[in-house]
């Protein structure tokens, strides 16, 4: 038999995958309301707005990489901004809200 390392998690609940599934559940919802009225803008900040909401209650130190532009094109979710609680794991994010 080898040996076999499992990564622990810091807390016994935390699953990080379903994490991701309800920050793009909720941009998704926030979007839909707003999908094929004809205002691409207000549709995206809405789904925008909903991803930062839900990243910035996960127990993460998490750092955009690819999102929405740099921070003098975006307000929000721009390369480098810092989401989450700022609790270990450290995490690089790539998302793109819609």
């Amino acid at each position: 038999m080898s040996d076999f390392n499992v990564v622990e998690y810091q807390s016994e609940d935390r699953n990080m995958a379903l994490d991701s599934v309800r920050v793009s559940e909720a941009a998704a919802l926030a979007a839909s309301t707003l999908m094929g009225r004809g205002d691409e803008k207000a549709a995206d900040q809405a789904a925008v707005d909903a991803m930062r909401n839900a990243l910035n209650v996960l127990d993460i130190d998490g750092t955009v990489v690819i999102g929405e532009g740099e921070r003098d094109e975006s307000t929000m979710l721009y390369v480098g901004e810092r989401v989450g609680t700022g609790e270990e794991p450290a995490v690089d994010i790539a998302l793109d809200p819609l």
